[in-house]
């Protein structure tokens, strides 16, 4: 059980379409109760349903992002990309950058800093992803890849008032595996004690469910969630939500 202000991201991935927008009543619903006692719930669909969520979320506090953006400032050549200022004036507030499915489609550091400076320019909240992969992890390699992530991902960006690290080891996206508790505890605090002055929030993302969600709760320097598939079922997105501070 937790008492702390605590953030809810709904990864949708490369799921959903228009009649999606029915099975958010009840998240809706749920938003509006007294039940959720703390805490920001947040939706990134595919960019084809920012702007559709946007105005069903209109008069409920529910933040709306996107799940990734063109690295360019400006508007270009670019066919298929879509840059922060596009996805700002559809209606987001947020933007999830590096994460490792993107990374495996050869997103560097280097590339996801100039991302988050372009996403921070147009005034998105950034929910940047680092983690590490299992031959990392066997490697005892955690801490030099999150740090060089941390470091160069970051690099020149003086204000992080407004990015959120998301802490997500590759191995555990989908698989159904979670760090063991005592492990991810001090995770976070070798990814906080990355930061001279005010740490950024730390969330936690790697196949959380209504199952072990009971477990994760209890890691009292996470603040919040990354959540893939279980948040594409308003069902289990809600049992998280509830089982966090019950």
């Amino acid at each position: 059980m937790t008492n702390k202000y605590m953030y809810f991201v709904a990864n949708w991935k490369m799921y959903g379409n228009l009649s999606s927008l029915n099975t958010l009543d009840k998240v809706i619903k749920f938003s509006k109760s007294k039940e959720i006692k703390g805490g920001r719930l947040i939706y990134c669909p595919p960019n084809t349903l920012i702007s559709s969520f946007s105005k069903k979320f209109n008069n409920c506090q529910i933040g709306i992002g996107g799940q990734n953006c063109h690295e360019s400032k400006d508007y270009g050549a670019h066919t298929g990309y879509v840059n922060s200022r596009m996805l700002k004036n559809i209606g987001a507030h947020f933007v999830i950058i590096g994460h490792s499915e993107n990374r495996e489609q050869g997103e560097s550091d280097k590339l996801i800093n100039l991302k988050i400076k372009s996403a921070l320019e147009a005034k998105l909240k950034v929910i940047f992803c680092i983690g590490e992969t299992l031959s990392e992890k066997r490697k005892k390699k955690m801490h030099s890849i999150l740090s060089k992530q941390i470091k160069i991902g970051l690099k020149n960006v003086k204000n992080k008032s407004n990015i959120f690290l998301a802490y997500e080891p590759v191995w555990a996206i989908g698989s159904g595996l979670i760090p063991k508790p005592q492990d991810l505890f001090k995770t976070v605090e070798f990814i906080k004690s990355k930061f001279k002055d005010k740490s950024p929030k730390v969330l936690y993302g790697g196949s959380v469910n209504p199952q072990n969600i009971t477990i994760l709760r209890e890691i009292n320097n996470i603040d919040g969630f990354l959540i893939g598939g279980a948040s594409q079922n308003a069902k289990k997105f809600i049992d998280i939500v509830k089982k966090t501070y019950s």
